[in-house]
């Protein structure tokens, strides 16, 4: 009996030992799991930090050469509205406020700043004193923006890891000498280099351009069957017609018939509206090894590529080159007036000098005949209100699109500041305002504005 009676207490404890080793086992699933979220969520945030103390920088930069009330009142609030979206994920990391006590300050002052102004700048523009001080957060937010993105990249690669304790580990091991491990501890060096925050006074890309319900181009034109779209197709891109296969069909702001055509150099995917039966869009999936096509000698072959296709008066606005490829923008011109809602993209590889993309979305949506308004503020008026701080690089009379749902006529001055940053200011020739500050990067691959 105490026989039997030993056996059973020594299973019971056998089976209760296994059942707390699979309880641990997933209690410890779930801890990994919940830390992997965890984890997941900071990266994410941390990610968006550092892209909206970019975007602060970047409205910073602008907001050194605005000159007219509205524009300066416009540019502050987007500095503030990006202060408080970095404000935001700051909030989601796992720092204590050792590791962000400046960064943390100098995001916050810098968006109540900007508030302020913003209302100043509506009642009647900013002093210079003002001014200066924006020109100081400007250069802090630049170094701040490089250091952060320089953390993240260390993320990346490995080199530091997202804490999972609120105080950063390498403060525990005492050894400033050593190089971080985790991004707090990133941070803690970008806080040390911190620069002195400045004494404010205060008193508390056109690509993306207008797109409408109908596309002008095609608002009088006649719905055309899957078949005439087939056709269509075939001829822009001289692919017969037997090998241009139906792939379905798409909706959206420009519905479109598609196709898929298989070419000895790869896969040529084409939509064709189906109002109108005009191309949209040409994409070939070939890939291209390196070239030396020139710029200008891609150029002239999109331009005579978008000539035989029925695009006339087509200029060259901006491109890039990637993947082998040079991506040109272009701009109808009509007048001595440069339309940019109108615009055409054409990429041509640099290895063969084929035209291998296409996509006139918002050519079709925005180009038709205009009448123009009267030109109020002339050429020299207008080159009042640009900055003395910057070198006039190029002048153009120039359609931009609003915000809203209009398109305003502008002077258009490139120009460079003495750091050789390009800048582009519109001045509205009807109301003599400035309109719009773009920041130029330019490189060895090409031209983005932002």
């Amino acid at each position: 009996m105490k026989r039997k009676t030993a056996v059973l207490t020594v299973s019971y404890l056998l089976a209760a030992v296994a059942a707390l080793g699979v309880l641990a086992g997933v209690y410890y699933e779930r801890a990994e799991s919940y830390r992997l979220q965890t984890e997941a969520r900071c990266q994410h945030a941390f990610a968006e930090l550092v892209t909206a103390i970019g975007e602060v920088d970047t409205a910073l930069q602008k907001s050194r050469y605005a000159m007219s009330p509205s524009l300066e009142a416009a540019i502050c609030a987007e500095i503030f509205g990006k202060a408080m979206t970095a404000q935001s994920f700051l909030g989601e990391l796992p720092f204590s406020t050792q590791e962000l006590e400046q960064t943390a300050g100098f995001i916050s002052r810098a968006g109540d700043f900007a508030f302020e102004l913003s209302r100043a700048a509506s009642g009647g523009g900013i002093t210079d004193e003002q001014r200066e001080s924006l020109a100081a957060l400007s250069d802090m937010a630049a170094v701040l923006s490089e250091n952060l993105r320089g953390v993240q990249t260390d993320m990346m690669d490995g080199v530091l890891t997202m804490d999972e304790l609120l105080a950063g580990q390498d403060a525990a091991d005492g050894a400033e000498s050593e190089l971080p491990s985790t991004v707090s501890g990133g941070m803690r060096l970008i806080e040390q280099e911190f620069p002195e925050l400045p004494s404010l006074i205060y008193d508390g890309p056109f690509s993306e351009h207008l797109q409408t319900s109908e596309p002008k181009q095609l608002a009088e034109l006649d719905e055309v069957s899957q078949s005439d779209a087939r056709d269509a197709a075939a001829v822009f891109t001289g692919i017969n017609r037997a090998r241009m296969a139906p792939a379905g069909e798409t909706d959206g702001d420009i519905p479109c018939w598609r196709f898929k055509a298989e070419t000895e150099s790869g896969e040529v995917y084409v939509a064709v509206t189906k109002q109108g039966g005009k191309v949209m869009s040409v994409f070939s999936s070939c890939v291209h090894s390196g070239g030396d096509l020139s710029a200008d000698e891609a150029a002239q072959t999109a331009l005579r590529f978008l000539s035989s296709r029925g695009y006339s008066s087509m200029q060259e606005t901006y491109h890039i080159t990637q993947d082998n490829k040079i991506l040109f923008n272009f701009a109808y011109e009509d007048g001595g007036v440069l339309f940019y809602p109108d615009l055409v993209k054409v990429a041509v590889a640099t290895d063969t000098g084929e035209v291998c993309a296409f996509e006139a979305a918002g050519y079709l949506t925005c180009h038709c005949e205009r009448e123009l308004p009267e030109t109020a503020c002339g050429e020299d008026e207008a080159r009042a209100l640009v900055s003395g701080d910057l070198r006039e690089l190029s002048h153009a009379l120039t359609v931009i699109p609003s915000d809203g749902q209009y398109e305003l006529l502008c002077h258009e001055f490139k120009c460079a500041a003495e750091d050789d940053r390009h800048y582009i200011i519109y001045v509205n020739a009807v109301t003599g305002e400035q309109e719009k500050i773009l920041i130029l990067l330019e490189d060895e691959s090409g031209s983005l504005i932002i």
